[in-house]
């Protein structure tokens, strides 16, 4: 990747170019073409401002998202990939890629606050409760891989807009092609909207088949289960039929 000057448009990412002018002046001038070096040497000094070629494009996006052959190799072009959010984020918040993995796949919606401080998604409280979720079902984060709709932080922890979500897309696709999960859990409504094409209220808990044939099973973010602990029943039951799921599939 490295060895490709433009290096996919630097990552897609808009650069701009100081150039310097250069003039050689002739032996011999008039006054009017003394005037006119003059001028002209005077601006040689002067850095000149040139734009990028291009802005970034959801199809450079897709390009770039077939280059990857590898997990390692599609993380570094998440670090350097720059995404409008980057500029405002502390870190790049990358996938928990399971050691061991068991065929969960856990996708979330955006980094929170201590996400973007650590580098590590689902810290905190939601964190801390997720692997009690987890733990209750006999897996960890070492045999579940948990991948973000975002990896950058948005300002004041917003809601993406659509431009935000569809220039990383490609990007969150591949890494789950890459994972080959045999079942997708999504957390909270952001994440079951753009996953499961679902409404999370109507469909929590329920086993939905994408059209690129996963199976996915919406429930509420740990974030959501902090502010409402009756809802944790709910989603007890359906984390026990996760573990059925996987042990029968």
């Amino acid at each position: 990747m490295r060895n490709n000057p433009l290096k996919d448009l630097d990552m897609a990412g808009v650069r701009w170019e100081l150039v310097e002018s250069l003039t050689e002046a002739p032996t011999k001038k008039t006054s009017i073409q003394q005037n006119f070096s003059d001028i002209a040497n005077r601006s040689a000094t002067k850095p000149i401002i040139v734009p990028a070629s291009a802005p970034i494009t959801l199809d450079t996006v897709k390009l770039m998202a077939t280059r990857p052959t590898d997990i390692a190799s599609l993380t570094r072009m998440i670090c350097e990939f720059n995404h409008p959010l980057r500029s405002n984020a502390t870190n790049v918040v990358l996938p928990n890629i399971a050691k061991q993995p068991n065929g969960l796949l856990i996708i979330t919606d955006i980094p929170s606050a201590e996400d973007d401080l650590a580098g590590k998604i689902l810290s905190g409280d939601a964190g801390e409760l997720i692997d009690k979720m987890l733990s209750a079902i006999e897996m960890s984060r070492n045999k579940v891989s948990i991948v973000p709709l975002v990896f950058w932080r948005t300002p004041g922890g917003r809601t993406p807009n659509r431009e935000e979500l569809d220039l990383v897309r490609p990007l969150v696709d591949k890494m789950i092609e890459m994972l080959q999960p045999k079942l997708i859990i999504t957390l909270g409504t952001l994440a079951a909207t753009e996953i499961a094409q679902t409404n999370l209220k109507d469909k929590h808990g329920c086993e939905i088949q994408t059209e690129q044939g996963y199976t996915v099973i919406p429930i509420y973010h740990p974030n959501y289960l902090i502010l409402k602990p009756s809802a944790k029943r709910e989603v007890w039951d359906t984390l026990k039929n996760v573990q059925n799921l996987l042990k029968n599939h």
